[in-house]
């Protein structure tokens, strides 16, 4: 079967902006293609506050996105209300534990994981509002607590990363296309969709 790898991570700036494009590539890629989302890992986990360096990148980076992606907002009040971490492994594993209630539970916790971040200024590095979000998701708040700390969930969050790696897909959003033969990368394309499908389709036709 022809696989199609899409490696992210919910608090990465770029997945977000790229989630309607890469919405409507699944709504129109042909069935016989399977989807397989990975974790990339962006940020370890860290106690540590974000470096004012740090936040000016991550600032700017939004910036950037709303400039070159039509319809992307940040709500910048995140940076005044929560205290910004270097952090993202949390969130990662929040995704993976979700989808233990659920395959569908993995795209809603990190679109809840997203709204939250970017739209709402909560923070996302902290297990409370891991928690938060599961509950309004309608998770088993107790069940989704304590597999988010598991061992298990961190064992599968670090597979899915040396998994990213070894297919080369070092940064986020990232697509690979194996049809059996061959690996081929499709550039993220954040406007238009049509341009992936249309790549994709001269590889498995």
């Amino acid at each position: 079967m022809t696989k199609l790898y899409y490696c992210h991570d919910p608090m990465c700036s770029w997945c977000y902006a790229f989630r309607p494009s890469l919405t409507k590539l699944l709504d129109t890629l042909p069935e016989e293609i399977e989807v397989i989302r990975l974790l990339g890992g962006l940020a370890r986990d860290s106690d540590e506050p974000m470096p004012e360096q740090t936040r000016s990148f991550v600032k700017m980076n939004w910036q950037t996105i709303e400039h070159h992606v039509p319809g992307t907002k940040f709500n910048y009040d995140f940076w005044i209300k929560c205290k910004p971490r270097r952090s993202t492994y949390p969130a990662c594993r929040a995704v993976i534990t979700a989808s233990k209630q659920g395959d569908d539970f993995d795209m809603a916790m990190t679109h809840a994981i997203q709204n939250a971040y970017y739209l709402q200024a909560r923070n996302p590095s902290d297990t409370s509002t891991l928690i938060e979000l599961a509950e309004e998701l309608g998770l088993d708040k107790n069940k989704f607590g304590e597999d988010l700390k598991s061992q298990e969930t961190n064992e599968t969050l670090q597979q899915e990363i040396k998994l990213s790696r070894r297919l080369g897909l070092n940064s986020f959003p990232g697509l690979l296309l194996d049809n059996g033969e061959k690996q081929i990368r499709i550039e993220p394309d954040y406007i238009e969709s049509e341009t992936m499908l249309e790549r994709i389709n001269i590889y498995t036709h």
